[in-house]
């Protein structure tokens, strides 16, 4: 009798040892894969950091082409109420040509040199809004770039809980391999 007695406790002890080796070897995989997981995470982490860092500093410099837009812009209307002016001025010394002709000459170079100020303050419009669109287009494909990031973190979290799952279904097997 003693002999089956200690068999049985012998194989018991053996099977609980085979079990304590399979689950300390599938808990060194998991712990492998969540290592993985975790780095990937903050890999992925640091880059949108640095995405939103970029973010933060083109909306700084957007706000100030902004701000520099409106101040041209403003530049633009006192230099269209000075030019109204001067062809004001201009039409009223039409009439006298014979005594006035060296102050509507001054006048023309006034208006000659506003008008080159305008086209120049205008090209730097032109080139500030330029400026501007080039960084909301950098700006949006940032945002696509971090779209992209999370899009492929949603797929590991996906391919952890499905291996999780997996490995959930196959904890079951050996104890019925066991008995």
């Amino acid at each position: 009798m003693k002999n089956p007695l200690q068999m049985l406790l012998m194989i018991f002890a053996l099977g609980l040892c085979g079990l304590c080796t399979w689950q300390w070897y599938s808990q060194v995989l998991q712990r492998k894969e969540m290592t993985a997981i975790a780095q990937t995470n903050y890999d992925e982490t640091v880059s949108i950091q640095g995405y939103t860092n970029t973010i933060n500093n083109m909306d700084k410099q957007i706000g100030q082409m902004d701000e520099r837009i409106a101040e041209l812009r403003d530049l633009v209307k006192s230099n269209n109420v000075e030019i109204s002016n001067l062809t004001d001025e201009k039409n009223r010394l039409t009439g006298q040509i014979e005594q006035y002709s060296n102050a509507v000459e001054v006048l023309r170079s006034q208006i000659a040199v506003a008008n080159d100020t305008i086209r120049n303050q205008n090209e730097s419009v032109k080139s500030l809004v330029a400026e501007r669109d080039e960084y909301v287009k950098r700006l949006n494909e940032s945002v696509k770039d971090r779209n992209g990031i999370v899009t492929k973190y949603n797929e590991l979290v996906k391919q952890m809980e499905a291996m999780q799952a997996a490995q959930s279904k196959k904890k079951p097997a050996p104890q019925s391999g066991t008995q």
